[in-house]
């Protein structure tokens, strides 16, 4: 059963990957490239006052590792609910960060329909889970 339960975790994190990564994809192709960094030109774009990229892939990247560090129970109907949770935790936290530099209508209104929806379901996903404690 722990088997399955690595290979659903394994799943999930590709998943996400996949549609992080076509979020990230997507809003980085919406931005300007930043100048080629070299020598004395520092690291433009690497922080809150940057890209907003950084700040889309910190939060994609912390909520892999959390996924990557959660125990598998065994049970594989609670570390599939463990782990949407966190998944659509990091949709959430992605959204937002991106919502921080938007500048496409489109993906503005998705990033907002993504939030709002994600937040739904992880609070179906906590539901649940409380009532199998």
């Amino acid at each position: 059963m722990v088997e399955f339960s690595t290979s659903l975790r394994r799943g999930l994190c590709a998943v996400s990957l996949s549609c992080l990564g076509a979020v990230s994809m997507t809003a980085a192709l919406a931005q300007p490239s930043p100048p080629a960094s070299g020598p004395g030109m520092g690291h433009q774009g690497m922080g809150p006052g940057g890209h907003g990229g950084m700040d889309m892939h910190g939060a994609m990247m912390q909520g892999m590792e959390s996924m990557r560090q959660m125990k598998p129970t065994g049970d594989a109907d609670r570390d599939f609910a463990a782990m949407m949770k966190m998944h659509h935790q990091q949709a959430v936290e992605m959204s937002q960060a991106y919502l921080q530099q938007a500048k496409s209508p489109e993906l503005r209104q998705m990033a907002q329909k993504i939030i709002r929806d994600q937040q739904k379901e992880i609070a179906q996903l906590d539901k649940w889970l409380q009532g199998r404690k």
